[in-house]
């Protein structure tokens, strides 16, 4: 089988390291720095920038001085390991499996071909794996996307983030914690719109009141002003704020420019390519993994789904990913994190639902910790007592929600949680302790109560 890989993040990797696994060789064509958005301008940068941020935060509530990191300095420190990371794992990863690498832009001009530059490469199977690139919704001459709020080009003393979702959190934090002013702008009334609204407040709060981000939820944004020394006016229908400036984080679009009518693939509503419960476009031999779907954007699931189109491409295995146990997380510190179906989505799915809002204050480790801000809720069938989404904000949530997800993956019960033996004191107490809410009134235990 002479199979095509399009791509060289995460996707494509997690595909061709199946392909080689199942005995064949791929071609994959890689356009743009290896690794692609996670390991580069994505997860990783952002992630060690924001553990500067909490490291200096740290210090200022323990010492009561206002120090922050050096803004270029931090900066460099996340460029090595973004290089060390995209070697280690991209590069030496590329030059040990058995693969042709091309480097180039893929066009496909028939079902069953691509060309790249003057090349033209045949193929039985293609997985389509190209990841997707900041949407930007206004014209401006200069403005940030988190490619270039990742790498400065200088400091500035504010920043304006349009959007109010995983990207303009993590960014607003990141900057905030560097000494850098902040101000967000979100179009709907409240931020992480479509997470569960005890969650999103409780979050919001915490980022207005604790760390001094400014956030204007409800906010249409009218037009955005360059003034002439470079900093930028941001107009809304609730007033405006100057800014030296502004950081697009209103989502991304997949990258779909491969002439794909000549492919016989077809886009879905969202934009991105159309494909069924086992990855497959509508040419039956041509696949697509990762953030090209235009579904969930996250570097973990689309790892996941080139192993998988691999797979069901070259065995025809009929693999299917289930989607309700795909865990999420907003790496701001604390942590939010979810899994799951929300009360509203469980409701229109035709479920009777009970659930429970639990306090992190509650959790004898967030109190060991003294990181007890945040708060875990849980929903459940009422007849089957099955959990049917976890939604957490708090210390380490991005390291609990995976229990909570392996559990919604085996259509759990919280009397399953109940019964599983959870080390004291833990973070990942929490569930239990949100799965007994069901049954007494945890306010009213001891720490260590079945």
């Amino acid at each position: 089988m002479r199979l095509v890989i399009i791509g060289n993040g995460a996707a494509a990797f997690a595909a061709l390291i199946r392909a080689n696994e199942l005995g064949v060789k791929p071609i994959m064509i890689g356009y743009g720095t290896i690794g692609g958005t996670c390991v580069n301008v994505g997860c990783v940068p952002s992630k060690r920038m924001l553990r500067i941020g909490e490291l200096y935060k740290k210090v200022r509530d323990l010492t009561g001085q206002d120090i922050y990191p050096d803004f270029f300095k931090a900066f460099e420190d996340k460029e090595e390991i973004v290089s060390t990371l995209r070697k280690e794992k991209y590069e030496d990863v590329l030059n040990s499996y058995d693969v042709e690498y091309i480097e180039g832009k893929a066009y496909f001009i028939s079902p069953r071909e691509v060309k790249v530059g003057n090349r033209v490469i045949e193929g039985d199977k293609f997985i389509i794996a190209t990841g997707s690139s900041p949407y930007i919704p206004f014209k401006l001459r200069s403005y940030w996307t988190n490619v270039e709020a990742l790498s400065p080009d200088r400091k500035i003393s504010s920043l304006g983030i349009i959007g109010g979702r995983a990207l303009a959190l993590e960014f607003a934090q990141m900057y905030k914690r560097l000494g850098i002013e902040v101000v967000m702008f979100e179009r709907s009334k409240r931020i992480l719109p479509n997470w569960e609204p005890e969650i999103s407040l409780a979050v919001q709060r915490y980022l207005s009141e604790d760390e001094g981000i400014f956030i204007v939820t409800g906010a249409e944004i009218k037009e955005i002003v360059e003034t002439q020394s470079g900093s930028k006016i941001i107009r809304t229908n609730k007033g405006e704020a100057e800014v030296d400036e502004v950081l697009f984080a209103t989502g991304r679009k997949p990258n779909v420019d491969l002439n794909l009518e000549a492919a016989n693939v077809k886009l879905n509503e969202k934009g991105g390519i159309l494909v069924n419960d086992e990855l497959q476009t509508t040419n039956p031999n041509i696949y697509a993994a990762g953030d090209v779907i235009g579904d969930l954007m996250l570097e973990s699931l689309a790892g996941k789904e080139g192993s998988i189109a691999a797979e069901n491409a070259i065995l025809n295995a009929h693999k299917k990913i289930d989607r309700m146990s795909i865990p999420q997380v907003v790496f701001i510190e604390p942590n939010v994190a979810r899994v799951g179906l929300t009360y509203s989505e469980a409701i229109e799915k035709g479920y009777k639902v009970d659930y429970r809002v639990v306090k992190m204050r509650n959790v004898a480790k967030a109190r060991i910790l003294r990181e007890d801000e945040g708060l875990i809720k849980m929903n459940v069938d009422k007849e089957s007592k099955k959990i049917l989404g976890v939604q957490m904000f708090g210390k380490y949530a991005a390291e609990v929600i995976n229990e909570a997800a392996l559990a919604i993956r085996l259509r759990a019960t919280i009397d399953d949680i109940i019964d599983t033996v959870h080390v004291f004191p833990t973070m990942a107490e929490s569930l239990k302790i949100a799965a007994l809410a069901f049954y007494r009134d945890v306010e009213k235990m001891s720490c260590c109560v079945d």
